[in-house]
């Protein structure tokens, strides 16, 4: 074997009806299978950018067959994550780190989030600190309404309305496809996180439509949490793919025979952070009238302004 190449190794099998999978890589498939979700990426996207086989891949995700270091980097890049957050070891940096670990471990998502609160408040960079922004960021996928309710809140609170991947096409001096064609997921988030940063520092005030993967990159999600009124804009998966398909967009997930339950596999991996904004509307339970009227409602209450 070459030196440069660590396998984890299996257990020395006993005799038994069946070969018993390792906890580790079983925890290690899992993992990978919530940040491919999260990056909204097909299996067989992150085998073609981590050029590993498909095969391959489905057998980490399951935890089948021993892994080498160097496939575990390749699938890391892929999926734009550190290689330790795959290996489930990020917070044993610092004793700092471990003792701020051993103090949240175990606690439940309302503690959490008051402590991450009280954390970015600390710092400098929560909607507590100094003037409360008048910026909303509407979160979701795809379909869920961001355009066209942003515009709408945008009129009525006589703000700017800004789609922020027109910003980031802008900055690139090309389309979106064209920059995650040319350069990659990782350039794409770079600008991604440019024009999220420009917005907040150019418009005191304004409603900003976001891409559905902005909370891929967890940097740029805390940049929104922090300064901007977050609105999820939910919707059932039906509506989503129906309002995508609507729209003429026959992008690869509108257009596959397995669209549904990508885009299912999608919202799963991302609705926990989604869960995070201020505010959140559901699209699909009233028409389109009604759901203004909820969202101006709850959005002029977060930002203190007359019903």
């Amino acid at each position: 074997m070459s030196s440069n190449i660590l396998h984890v190794s299996e257990p020395a099998k006993a005799a038994s009806p069946g070969p018993e999978k390792h906890p580790f890589l079983v925890a290690l498939g899992e993992r990978v299978r919530k940040l491919r979700a999260r990056r909204g990426m097909t299996r067989k996207a992150v085998a073609v950018a981590a050029d590993v086989s498909e095969r391959h891949l489905a057998n980490l995700e399951y935890g089948e067959g021993n892994v080498s270091i160097l496939l575990l980097l390749q699938v890391a890049q892929a999926l734009q994550s550190p290689l330790a957050e795959l290996l489930g070891d990020v917070t044993t940096q610092s004793p700092e780190w471990m003792l701020i670990r051993e103090l949240l471990q175990g606690r439940d998502e309302a503690t959490l989030r008051q402590a991450r609160t009280a954390l970015a408040d600390l710092l400098g960079t929560g909607l507590s600190t100094g003037p409360r922004s008048h910026c909303v960021a509407l979160i979701g996928l795809r379909g869920a309404g961001k355009s066209t309710l942003g515009q709408m809140l945008a009129d009525d609170l006589g703000f700017p309305f800004l789609e922020l991947s027109r910003e980031i096409e802008k900055f690139a001096g090309c389309s979106v496809s064209e920059i995650q064609g040319l350069y990659g997921q990782n350039a794409y988030r770079r600008y991604e996180r440019r024009a999220v940063e420009e917005a907040i520092q150019i418009y005191p005030e304004a409603v900003i439509a976001t891409p559905g993967g902005i909370v891929s990159d967890v940097a740029t999600f805390n940049l929104l949490l922090g300064h901007c009124t977050t609105v999820w804009l939910k919707a059932d998966p039906e509506d989503h793919m129906q309002r995508v398909r609507a729209q003429g967009d026959m992008r690869p997930m509108a257009a596959s025979q397995e669209a549904m339950e990508d885009l299912k596999a999608i919202l799963l991996g991302r609705s926990a952070f989604y869960g995070k904004a201020h505010v959140q509307v559901n699209t699909s339970a009233q028409p389109l009238a009604e759901t203004f009227d909820l969202l101006r409602a709850a959005v002029r209450a977060q930002l203190t302004l007359p019903a």
